[in-house]
This record gives structure tokens, C-alpha cells and sequence, in this order.
């Protein structure tokens, strides 16, 4: 079973489990109405209010329970920071729903989808951050982001407790529409700011690779806490070339009322707030645990709005001398981590 399947990584990870002759059924949980008919009859589509504890219930011990699922994928979270009420969804669910799955006797397995904004970003950390990294908690955290950890911390908690493998994927920003990405919304705008004197390196994610990850680990019996990279890691100047935005460089403290003004006049969910240690410091996850245990490695790339040509042309009219000097950063990205 799969929670937040109508989402982009969702459709994805349906298809590459579907892609496996050995899946015999996937039930595919969203808030949203079904995009289109799989002709593929393992698949049943349901959905549910998961903010409701009832509906949890249902769920579990009908579905989950006829169907003999073995494994559950919780991917539930609210895309939109700004929603009302989005704790019942984003901690109260993955709470309910791992404590109702742990009484049916077909689950085996709880893999929880999980985020790479749940580590600490600073100056004096590490940029190449594995499973040890300090969390991003304390005063002053958004709580968009208390919510992600919490959430995230409830599931390892269970962890050594409870008779079902959990598998906790820490993953990076995948950057595609619908997916709930802040930097998605950042660069919706065609005159983009960043901080100045700041130009942090980035790892992104696409959504093939995170369904591809996310298969994995449902396929796996290996438990425990695994960081999952994208196969793109490139400055954040890079990033606004690739998507052809004009960036202008302000000082750090005008970057909140802007991003504030452009939220109130356009109604964008980009906050300041949840990106701003990311977009002065970067990070990038590091996989090797995940690559060793999982046999996971990224392999698609995100999907630039410019091709490699077109910045380029780009660079070159604004700047040849510069021209060089992008081709070689932009391809050395794409070597992934």
C-alpha cells in the first residue's frame, strides 16, 4: 500500500513496482482524484481522508487487511507549507497509521518517506552529510519543519520495538512539480534572488529516482535509516541558468520581506524561512550506505526546462568569456554524487 500515491513521486513508484512481475497488488491511497486508468488490474485506487483516524482505521483493517499487503510506503504529507492544519497530516497520520499496521499480520514491512530538509544546514557543519548529521531542531525552526522531524523521529522510535522492518528514507529535494519542493516555487519566478555572497551547492532529486529508491527499499529486508541523493549537484547559480531566470544578489536580510511580498501579491508558498540555510549553506546527502545496503544509485536526472545548448547560447550572448566556465560546471554535475 502506498499513502500520497497521486503525488509525482507516487505515480512514479507505482509504476516501477508495477514494472515488477512479482508485485501481485497495489493499493494506491491519495486525497486526490485518480489522473487517468491504469490498464494494469493489480492496482486499486482509493481515496481517503488520512487526516481522520476512522479513515485510517477503514483503511487498514479493510483493504490492507483483504488484500494481504505486505508492505506499506507512507509518503502523506502536505505539499503546501502554508496549509491549515497540516500537523493531523504530516505527524498524526504516519503515527495512526504504524500503529494500526503493526496489528495486521500481513504487514511485514513500513517504509517511511522521509526528508533531507530534516538536517541542520550551518557553517560550521559538514556540507557531505550522512546519517549522523545533527536534525534541524531548536528555537526559531519553522514549524514546517518541527513537523517533518517529528514525524520522522516517531518512526525510528519504533524501531528495535516493533515486529515489522522500518525503513526510514532521508531523501533530497525532488525538484518537479507537485512534489511538494520549496525550491520548486522559488524558481517560478522569472527574476529569481539569492543571498549575496552566497552560492551554495545543491542536490536534487528527480522523481524516477525516488520511486526507484522507495522500491528498493520496499523489496529489501534491510532496516534502519538510509539517505537518499539525486543525481544532480550543482550551485544554486546553476540552477536559475538551467531554468533561465535572472538572478539578482541581495543582502540576507531582505531576502524574508521579499519572498514575504511575493507570497501575499501572487499567493506562491515559497517561505524564506524553511530555504534559508539551504540557500546560503547547501548540502548534499551522502548515499554510500544507502548504495551498499540498498543498491540504490541515482540515475535520471532532473528535467531541466534548458538544455546544455540553450545555456550556452545563453552565457555566450550575455558573456563569452563566462561560456567555458558554465559548460564545465553544469557537466561536472552531472556526474551525480
Amino acid at each position: 500500500m502506498i499513502t500520497g500515491a497521486t503525488t509525482a513521486i507516487g505515480r512514479a513508484l507505482v509504476e516501477e513496482l508495477l514494472d515488477d512481475a512479482g508485485t501481485e497488488r497495489v493499493i494506491a491511497v491519495g486525497a486526490e482524484p485518480t489522473r487517468g486508468v491504469e490498464s494494469d488490474g493489480r492496482v486499486v485506487r482509493l481515496r481517503v481522508d488520512l487526516r481522520r483516524e476512522r479513515s485510517i482505521r477503514e483503511l487498514v483493517f479493510g483493504p490492507v487487511r483483504e488484500h494481504g499487503i505486505t508492505t506499506v510506503i507512507d509518503m502523506a504529507t502536505h505539499r503546501a507549507a502554508s496549509a491549515l492544519g497540516s500537523y493531523a497530516l504530516n505527524v498524526e497520520e504516519t503515527r495512526r497509521l504504524m500503529h494500526f499496521v503493526e496489528r495486521v499480520d500481513s504487514v511485514e514491512r513500513f517504509v517511511y518517506r522521509s526528508f533531507g530538509d530534516v538536517y541542520r544546514a550551518r557553517s560550521d557543519l559538514p556540507a557531505i552529510i550522512d546519517e549522523d548529521h545533527p536534525l534541524r531542531i531548536g528555537p526559531g525552526v519553522p514549524q514546517y519543519v518541527l513537523d517533518r522531524v517529528e514525524a520522522d523521529l516517531a518512526v525510528c522510535a519504533r524501531m528495535g520495538m516493533s515486529r515489522i522492518g522500518i525503513v526510514v528514507l532521508r531523501m533530497a529535494e525532488c525538484l518537479a512539480p507537485e512534489a511538494g519542493s520549496q525550491l520548486w516555487d522559488y524558481l517560478q519566478s522569472r527574476v529569481c534572488m539569492r543571498p549575496l555572497g552566497f552560492d551554495p551547492m545543491i542536490n536534487l532529486m528527480s522523481a524516477e529516482d525516488a520511486g526507484a529508491a522507495l522500491a528498493l527499499a520496499a523489496k529489501s529486508r534491510a532496516q534502519g535509516i538510509f539517505n537518499i541523493p539525486g543525481f544532480d549537484t550543482l550551485p544554486l547559480s546553476r540552477i536559475l541558468e538551467r531554468f533561465g531566470r535572472t538572478e539578482v544578489a541581495v543582502p540576507s536580510p531582505l531576502m524574508r520581506p521579499a519572498y514575504a511580498l511575493r507570497r501575499a501579491t501572487l499567493g506562491a508558498d515559497f517561505h524564506w524561512s524553511l530555504a534559508e540555510d539551504r540557500l546560503r549553506y547547501g548540502f548534499v546527502l551522502d548515499g554510500q550506505r544507502a548504495s551498499e545496503v540498498l543498491g540504490y544509485a541515482p540515475r535520471h536526472p532532473v528535467h531541466w526546462p534548458l538544455s546544455l545548448e540553450r545555456v550556452g547560447r545563453r552565457a555566450e550572448r550575455r558573456n563569452p568569456r563566462a561560456l567555458r566556465g558554465a559548460i564545465e560546471s553544469i557537466l561536472r554535475s552531472r556526474g551525480g554524487v
